[in-house]
């Protein structure tokens, strides 16, 4: 509780910086800016998005009691409890989000457990995704996320003496991949029973992407990457309405009042935005048109209202997010921190990969999927766990400002 608040009165406020030299007030102050207002923005952009998109749908819904602010409300509710979880994810020093690593995998594993229970999860259209709480409803999938990359990140630093090539191919396998590889088998059908088949692409990029930075054998990555074909064509067979998903994919204008009615009018409002969109609040799709304009098809209200000149300031945004992942995570590797450099990758993969296939399917060039794009769609559990993220990956970038000056994290 003292180093709290001690390291809280440090870098929020100067409570008490009298007492600090001055060399290491300025360590302290130490953060990535740039970073910080990348996250700042897209939040600034969702905030503003969510509230243009859902209007029509909240004044037209008996459910939020014909009030066009509802979304915009609990929004804003969410935004602001994920920073505030984010300044005290700030406080932990790396090496306490290690010894938690194994803790809040077990946690997320309860969560999605617990989720499945008749009863006890939530199911809406045909999905039993969510836990409800009094004031609002949980998605486990979405903690699950942040939770695998800690436990991928501290499983790889822990086996790391048998995950290299120079290994016996046996050893590898058995000590360093196959526990694993458990894991994620586990988790990932615990989500297809949800079903989220969206969520375990990511939750199997973000675990198998740290593995394979941290060291792991090629020859095993390149082996699943064979299977892959195999394991996909299964999931969907396993679930005939995939492959529905998938023909209306490849099809949308042959049924585009059924099954393609999403993903055509995604692509409308696309088309009508053209260069610089058709102005902020003017859209069209979303009254009452296209469905989850407020979630996962937030960025077609973006291209239509913004245009393409929107679009690209998203895209850019997440880039910079990403390129700012990796060179935080290099510069931990280059200090012999691995967790840590494995866990800011790792958050690289999460964004990228989830915000890739949200983009993706908004444009038509993947299937649909119900991925939401982070820090700009409606929805708390996302945003927590996203801002969680990045105060962690702030924290890996301070703790590295904090060893180049010579000081004890």
């Amino acid at each position: 509780m003292n180093q709290v608040r001690t390291s809280f009165e440090r870098i929020f406020g100067g409570l008490g910086a009298e007492t600090l030299k001055k060399k290491n007030r300025r360590a302290m102050a130490a953060y990535d800016a740039s970073l910080l207002w990348t996250v700042l923005m897209l939040l600034t952009l969702g905030l503003v998005m969510v509230y243009s998109a859902s209007m029509a749908m909240a004044e037209a819904s008996s459910f939020t009691g014909y009030r066009s602010w509802y979304f915009l409300v609990r929004h804003t509710l969410y935004v602001v409890v994920a920073l505030l979880c984010a300044v005290v994810a700030f406080q932990l020093p790396m090496a306490t989000w290690q010894k938690l690593a194994p803790w809040l995998f077990l946690f997320g594993l309860l969560l999605l457990v617990l989720v499945l229970i008749p009863g006890i999860g939530k199911s809406v259209n045909g999905a039993r995704r969510w836990l409800p709480l009094y004031f609002t409803n949980v998605q486990p999938s979405e903690l699950m996320k942040l939770a695998v990359i800690f436990y991928a990140a501290s499983y790889a630093v822990r086996k790391a003496e048998f995950l290299p090539a120079h290994q016996p191919m046996a050893k590898t396998l058995v000590r360093g991949f196959l526990p694993l590889f458990t894991a994620m088998v586990l988790v990932g059908s615990l989500l297809l029973l949800e079903p989220d088949f969206g969520a375990l692409v990511v939750i199997v990029a973000i675990g198998f992407g740290v593995l394979f930075i941290g060291g792991l054998d090629g020859r095993i990555i390149t082996g699943l990457l064979a299977l892959l074909p195999f394991a996909l064509g299964g999931i969907l067979v396993a679930a005939p309405y995939r492959l529905e998903r998938l023909m209306t994919f490849l099809k949308p204008w042959e049924d585009p009042l059924g099954k393609g009615y999403q993903l055509t009018h995604s692509l409308m409002a696309f088309g009508r935005g053209e260069f610089f969109g058709v102005g902020l609040g003017d859209s069209v799709e979303k009254l009452l048109y296209l469905p989850e304009a407020h979630t996962d098809f937030l960025l077609a209200v973006i291209a239509e209202e913004l245009g393409f000149v929107g679009v690209l300031v998203v895209i850019l945004l997440f880039m910079w997010l990403l390129f700012r992942a990796w060179m935080i995570g290099r510069q931990a590797a280059r200090l012999q921190q691995p967790f840590s450099a494995l866990t800011a990758h790792g958050i690289g993969i999460w964004f990228g990969a989830q915000a890739f296939i949200n983009m993706g399917v908004n444009m038509g060039v993947l299937p649909t999927k119900g991925l939401t794009l982070p820090f700009l769609s409606f929805g708390g559990s996302g945003l927590v766990a996203s801002c969680v993220a990045v105060a962690v990956l702030l924290r890996v970038d301070y703790e590295n400002r904090r060893l180049l000056n010579g000081h004890n994290v």
